[in-house]
C-alpha cells in the first residue's frame, strides 16, 4: 500500500485510529516503546504515514517478550506445534 492510499484511508477513520502517544496512554507505556514495538512489527495493523505510526484503536497491547507471561506463552506454542506435528501425520 502506498502512502497516498493510506492517507486517504486514514482520513475517514480518525475515530478508529490512534497515534503512538494515544496507544502509550492506553497501554501504560511510553510513546517511544510503542514506536519500537511498531518498528519490530509487534503491533498488529500498525502502519507509517510519514514519520507517524498509525495504529487501529482495537489493537491489543503486544505481550512484552521480556516477561514471564511471554515466556510461558512461547513454551505453550512450542508444545502445541510439537504435539500437532507428532499426531497430525502419523510420523514422529
Amino acid at each position: 500500500m502506498d502512502n497516498f492510499f493510506r492517507k486517504d484511508f486514514a482520513m475517514g477513520m480518525e475515530s478508529e485510529l490512534m497515534t503512538t502517544s494515544d496507544a502509550a496512554e492506553c497501554w501504560g507505556i511510553t510513546p517511544r516503546r510503542v514506536q519500537i514495538l511498531c518498528d519490530k512489527g509487534k503491533v498488529t495493523g500498525a502502519f507509517r504515514m510519514g514519520k507517524t505510526w498509525i495504529i487501529p484503536k482495537d489493537t491489543p497491547k503486544p505481550i512484552d517478550g521480556r516477561t514471564k507471561a511471554s515466556k510461558e506463552q512461547q513454551k505453550q506454542a512450542i508444545t502445541l506445534i510439537t504435539h500437532e506435528r507428532g499426531a497430525g501425520n502419523g510420523r514422529k
